[in-house]
């Protein structure tokens, strides 16, 4: 008769955990490496995003004046400030007229791309003496309130001065 052998002469007994098949304890090893990068990568977004909250914080905490005053200054033209601007008929002495000045493709609106044709209804910018199409320059001047060729804003100091005084 054969002998049993005893459990502490088993070849396959041990106490650590069983490696097999790239496994060990059951769990897949590939797995455990996906979930730590995963976590890493949520803790560099977390990190991220509360430091552009706290830089945020800061900067409006600070420089509450200066930073609603930049947003303001060119949030954009009222209707009744942009309908005040001069406008005109485009004619060829325009073009002659534009063609000695610094800007080189001045027979065509910067807005649309489109040339300037006799007859067009355009719009100047008084400070820079910039010509667009009334549509496209509308369109432009009631969100932004700088000329869109050279950034020269057609806001005045005035209305800043009056926003400190309101803030204030």
């Amino acid at each position: 008769m054969a002998e049993t052998p005893s459990p502490s002469e088993s070849p396959t007994a041990s106490f650590g955990p069983i490696i097999s098949n790239g496994q060990v304890g059951g769990f897949d090893w590939i797995v455990l490496v996906a979930a730590i990068l995963c976590a890493f990568v949520c803790a560099l977004g977390l990190n991220t995003m509360l430091q552009c909250v706290f830089q945020c914080a800061c900067r409006v905490l600070t420089e509450p004046r200066q930073w609603i005053a930049s947003r303001r200054l060119n949030s954009g033209l009222k209707k009744k400030e942009m309908v005040a601007l001069p406008t005109s008929t485009y004619t060829t002495t325009h073009s002659a007229a534009a063609s000695s000045s610094s800007s080189p493709n001045s027979s065509s609106c910067v807005i649309c791309l489109a040339e300037f044709s006799d007859g067009d209804p355009i719009r100047f910018l008084p400070k820079c003496n910039h010509y667009f199409h009334v549509v496209c320059i509308d369109k432009w001047l009631l969100s932004h309130s700088s000329c869109p060729t050279c950034r020269h804003l057609l806001k005045s100091n005035d209305s800043l001065h009056s926003l400190h005084i309101v803030i204030a």
